[in-house]
């Protein structure tokens, strides 16, 4: 994996408004993404995992911060959010998306040819036939056929309509590829197909991703790194063995320890997290996770703890060394 850098978020925050008050669901996230390289996103529900992949993406506009991309071929970095016309219509080309419901994703009305090859005509990559050659290359790589090209959507299997999606994501020949829980909404006997599919083209064609999911088997089988978020914060940061080897935030502890031993002999120790997930529109004060923590004191509650390297590589949000 290369450590060259590709994209490049540095104290991005999205706001969204409620009622009087503005809600920060993303706060001040910053991370990078190097060429080849899977980044993973934990975290619970609402803790704003597609938020900021769809910040990222310019599906949103961000209320703070920054996103750079960088070309690795012409050396050019680039304002996400300065992009304006041409530029940002190229910038499309590298940076993609796979959305958690496929079914929702795809157009009823369009048959898997028009589904795909839209945007190839769109950007100019192919015309006539040239554009029913690469759907037909396309279906293949993610293990469809040509038999499949005249079909619709509702035709399909779910996991049927993400492979779908995932060649329509790759049909521009993008850098990156923003997965929002990709296999979520999939049967548990197909998951294991896609996300094989998603490591296969990783190393075929040298794809960057990020991955949000809320599945630790999937995350921990993809990623080379993995970033814990907690109500709009990043909580831990760190290489993927050391993330599941040696947990530093309670959090990820908790996280961790809730994934089912399928052994009845191996219980591991379980975690309990105190009272319930606080609202976004009013954290607690100080440290986020301190109503839920164990180990909290009362600097917890007056001090926000900053992210922290405690380790080389290992960055974790907490006052104390757990």
């Amino acid at each position: 994996m290369s450590r060259l850098p590709l994209l490049e978020v540095r104290d991005l925050v999205k706001a969204f408004a409620s009622g009087r008050k503005s809600v920060r669901v993303v706060d001040g996230i910053s991370f990078d993404i190097g060429v080849g390289e899977t980044l993973g996103c934990v975290g619970e529900s609402g803790c704003g995992k597609s938020t900021l992949g769809n910040t990222v993406l310019r599906l949103l506009e961000k209320d703070g911060g920054s996103v750079r991309w960088h070309g690795p071929e012409s050396g050019r970095v680039r304002d996400v959010f300065g992009l304006r016309g041409a530029e940002l219509r190229a910038l499309r080309r590298e940076l993609q998306v796979v959305f958690q419901e496929p079914y929702s994703a795809l157009n009823p009305r369009f048959t898997v040819r028009e589904l795909i090859g839209e945007a190839i005509e769109a950007h100019g990559l192919a015309q006539g036939d040239e554009v029913r050659q690469r759907v037909i290359a396309l279906l293949e790589r993610v293990g469809l056929s040509a038999d499949h090209l005249e079909r619709y959507p509702h035709e399909f299997s779910g996991g049927q309509r993400q492979r779908i999606c995932i060649a329509r994501a790759l049909a521009l020949e993008p850098r990156l590829l923003i997965c929002d829980e990709p296999v979520s909404a999939l049967d548990v006997s197909v998951q294991a197909q896609v996300v094989n599919l998603f490591a296969e083209l990783k190393q075929q064609l040298g794809l960057a991703y990020l991955f949000i999911s809320l599945d630790l088997a999937v995350v921990r089988h993809l990623s080379d790194r993995v970033m814990v978020l907690y109500l709009g914060e990043i909580v831990e940061l760190a290489d993927v063995d050391a993330l599941f080897a040696q947990p530093r935030h309670p959090y990820t502890r908790a996280l961790l320890a809730a994934v089912p031993v399928p052994h009845p002999s191996r219980r591991g120790e379980r975690t309990l997290l105190l009272g319930e997930l606080p609202s976004a529109s009013d954290p607690p004060s100080g440290c986020r996770f301190r109503t839920r923590c164990a180990f909290a004191q009362e600097r917890c509650s007056v001090e926000k703890p900053t992210l922290r390297q405690a380790t080389a590589g290992h960055a974790v949000r907490c006052h104390f060394d757990l």
